[in-house]
């Protein structure tokens, strides 16, 4: 221990004596250390860290599948039978997404609301901070109307007061009994600030038609002993007999089932690894660069090892010195790298705080500091093993009589140290390339509508309230005409779901006319619900026919016996009008003339509306920019048959921003318990679409940047340093005639073959590696020559310059001098 404190005392000594070096050095893995430590806290907490439940990798994530979708939502009966028959799960639970209208006390305000089954506290073993959670009398048709409250919501609507127990709160115009208050560590599903029992909307007529799927996702928990296999194959098996059971409405369909983890990390699993991947290749370069530093620096100290060798210190002595000089500048850099990491752990959810599941758990705790201290030991040992190892070799003789200049082995090792730093930056630059290059192109696709001057919020009518669809139209018509009377507003419209966010439905058809398919292989059709000015708002073009006007609403219906259709059934028999996309019309009239052709809603023996197309418009991206359902798109004429929740667009002939405040007094004038939610304008809302790529973008073109400047540095330092051990012989060759320009080659030609082999070298590995970022990129191949030519070609360039400058100094050897350079 007496030895190691000397070493440690001695290595801070000679660390202080080149202050430069140790700058550059502690600098350099900082970068290194810091950027790796930031991009383990996402990977742990997303990839590596279970999730905050109890035995949490025995949940799993439940679906109904069908020929068409591999993902559906559950039917309720189908839900019910699954939970009866089953012998694999402890308990098995359902939720959806919904949100409610929290009013009385304070202002009107929108709450994300989970509907969920009672089983599924129990499936997460997830037990309340406060009070209780409901159950399973309470959770079904007739049950008492209760509701669990988020940690979040009760402090900051109910000042945390415990006396809001067994209180009523209004939601959506109804009074529910506040039962509990669930840990603030509890977020399921995400962003959910209330829970209340979905079984009692289960009394409804469709939650009992085993064709309805009304948004519910299931969550099981194993029985101990029992394999997620085992459990897959019986979920099968109940699938296959409820498909010969119901067949009418079950042909086809299955289970799906995954581990819950899958459901947040599934589509970010390879993104994260590839950039872990890049920013381990910059601290393998910044190695590089660091032992490189450091063998030139051990060449300056052999006379010092000669003497400590010359009074009986043996190899190994030596070697450990420098070892611990080594992991002591590591174990620096890597404290700094920890202020560095949360800088960029803080960058990361700036970029693109959407794009990262469970980022509510990224941060530095203990485990993130053990990798750091881990990683930056490690890296000392790597960076200085060579070093040391070479400082070890030391012949006492030659050294002590001062006449030696290197030798060729150490020459080589740097050499190659350069040779792999330009490698793996160029695979990094080239990965940076394709990120460009795909971002670019997924800039350029054309979503079929204008994002110019667009606003949108949401507003979501209690059933209570707006009970039927003449209230809801007749609120949505006064909205809209209030809004486009406001200074500034050039038009205003209304729609069930905005594109760019798959936020519509799906709704099966069958074209008028054609034999009708088999249920399960029913096309689907992408539907929107909109108000007649949507298109213009919106700048989709019209193709052919016309857009909807004042005239597609219900009036069709007069004098018609509608008396024994239920009320579902009423409200969609005042829907006869549709208009399509183009790749609808293509598809299914691909040599006519698709206005005025007919469409029937629904599938198999459901006999829905049957619907005449009006017109033919541009098609929208729906999911994303980057994405493609493939399915058609249709829309209907908001008048026909009404809609509680609805996005309101508005387009402005300046900042649409501006508006905000006066639309909400504009919903308040109409009805003062109604929030408005949701308020973004359509250029935030294609800034989320592509979150998950500009992350991607960003994080890759920094890692590309520093991998390139240590890249420069470290090719300048080796020619640099090949030129000052040189000198003697530049001095030679000059006095015997050789001309500036000729040294000049000389050195620059020897840094260029170094740059070159490496870039080889890079362009095998970026060819193999790069296969790996086939599921990020858009647009462009992971092998594109375009890409890997440029990037080759700008390292190139980048080589030559950072060669030029040593080369030029060589020029300016005085022959004289350097023959007396000794």
């Amino acid at each position: 221990m007496q030895k190691i404190w000397q070493d440690l005392r001695y290595g801070i000594r000679m660390l202080l004596k080149s202050p430069g070096i140790t700058f550059v050095v502690i600098l350099a893995l900082a970068l290194g250390i810091g950027a790796n430590t930031a991009i383990f806290s996402v990977v742990d907490a997303v990839l590596l860290r279970p999730l905050p439940y109890e035995e949490s990798d025995r949940l799993v994530f439940l679906n109904e599948t069908s020929k068409v979708m591999d993902e559906i939502s559950i039917s309720y009966p189908n839900f019910t039978d699954w939970r009866n028959q089953n012998h694999v799960f402890e308990k098995i639970g359902v939720y959806n997404r919904s949100s409610y209208n929290l009013t009385g006390a304070g202002e009107a305000e929108r709450i994300i609301t989970g509907q969920v089954s009672a089983d599924l506290f129990a499936a997460l073993r997830a037990n309340p901070a406060v009070g209780r959670v409901f159950t399973n009398d309470e959770d079904k048709p007739g049950g008492s109307p209760v509701v669990v409250l988020s940690y979040g919501l009760w402090q900051r609507r109910f000042g945390g007061q415990t006396s809001i127990l067994n209180q009523p709160i209004t939601l959506n115009g109804k009074s529910y009994t506040v039962i509990g208050v669930m840990p603030q560590a509890f977020q399921f599903p995400s962003r959910v600030e209330l829970w209340v029992p979905v079984g009692q909307l289960s009394g409804e007529v469709t939650w009992q038609q085993r064709g309805n799927h009304p948004g519910l996702y299931g969550v099981a928990r194993l029985k101990p002993g029992v394999t997620f296999a085992q459990a897959k194959a019986e979920m099968d098996n109940i699938a296959a007999n409820l498909e010969k059971q119901y067949n009418k409405t079950n042909a086809g369909n299955g289970v799906g089932t995954r581990p819950l983890l899958e459901l947040f990390v599934g589509d970010i699993r390879r993104p994260l690894w590839v950039l872990f991947s890049a920013v381990a290749f910059v601290l393998l370069i910044a190695c590089a660069n660091i032992a490189n530093l450091l063998l030139a620096r051990a060449q300056s100290r052999q006379k010092e090892m000669a003497i400590r060798a010359a009074m009986g210190a043996g190899r190994w002595r030596i070697a450990r010195q420098l070892l611990t000089e080594s992991v002591l500048l590591a174990l620096v850099g890597g404290a700094l790298g920890l202020l560095i990491a949360r800088w960029g752990i803080a960058l990361i959810l700036y970029v693109s705080p959407d794009a990262i599941p469970r980022a509510a758990e990224v941060g530095l705790d203990w485990r993130v500091l053990g990798f750091t201290i881990g990683v930056s030991f490690l890296t000392g040992l790597l960076f200085g093993l060579v070093p040391a190892l070479q400082a070890g070799i030391v012949d006492v003789n030659e050294t002590l009589k001062e006449t030696s200049r290197g030798t060729s082995g150490r020459h080589w090792l740097r050499s190659s140290l350069v040779v792999v730093e330009v490698a793996t930056t160029l695979v990094l630059l080239i990965g940076a390339g394709l990120m460009i290059r795909s971002f670019y192109r997924l800039e350029k696709v054309n979503p079929g509508f204008s994002y110019e001057h667009l606003t949108s919020f949401s507003v979501a009518l209690p059933q209570k309230k707006y009970s039927g669809y003449e209230q809801s139209e007749q609120f949505y018509s006064r909205l809209l005409d209030n809004i486009h009377a406001l200074p500034g507003v050039e038009a205003t419209a209304a729609a069930s779901g905005l594109p760019l966010g798959n936020n519509g439905w799906q709704t099966s058809f069958t074209v008028d006319g054609r034999p009708i398919p088999p249920r399960n292989e029913t096309p689907l059709m992408e539907a929107c619900l909109v108000t007649p000015d949507y298109f213009r708002a919106m700048n989709i073009p019209l193709k052919s026919g016309r857009f909807f006007d004042e005239h597609d609403d219900r009036s069709f219906l007069a004098g018609k016996d509608l008396s024994k259709l239920d009320e579902d059934q009423r409200t969609m028999a005042g829907l006869n009008s549709i208009i399509i996309d183009e790749e609808f019309a293509r598809r299914y009239w691909p040599n006519e003339d698709a206005v005025g052709k007919r469409v029937r809603l629904g599938g198999g023996d459901y006999k829905g509306p049957l619907l005449t197309v009006q017109g033919v418009v541009g098609r929208v991206k729906m999911e994303g920019l980057s994405q493609d359902s493939h399915r058609v798109q249709g829309y209907f004429p908001f008048a026909q048959i009404g809609g509680s929740g609805m996005t309101v667009i508005i387009k402005a002939s300046g900042d649409p921003n501006q508006l905000i405040a006066a639309v909400r007094q504009q919903v308040r004038a109409i009805d003062p318990d109604q929030p408005v939610y949701a308020i973004r304008t359509m250029d935030e809302i294609r800034a989320e679409s592509v979150a998950p790529e500009r992350l991607n973008l960003t994080l890759l073109t920094i890692f590309a940047g520093i991998a390139l400047m240590l890249a420069i540095v470290g090719i300048y330092g080796v020619m640099s340093y090949s030129v000052t051990q040189r000198t003697h012989e530049i001095g030679i060759r000059m006095a015997i005639g050789a001309q500036p320009r000729d040294v000049f080659r000389m050195v620059v030609g020897q840094g260029m073959m170094l740059a070159l082999i490496g870039i080889v070298i890079g362009l095998a590995g970026a060819f193999g590696l790069t296969r790996l970022m086939t599921t990020m990129l858009f647009g462009v191949e992971p092998t594109d020559p375009a890409t890997f030519a440029a990037i080759a070609f700008l390292l190139t360039g980048v080589a030559l310059i950072a060669c030029y400058v040593p080369g030029r100094r060589a020029t300016k050897v005085d022959p004289m001098v350097s023959l007396r350079y000794e």
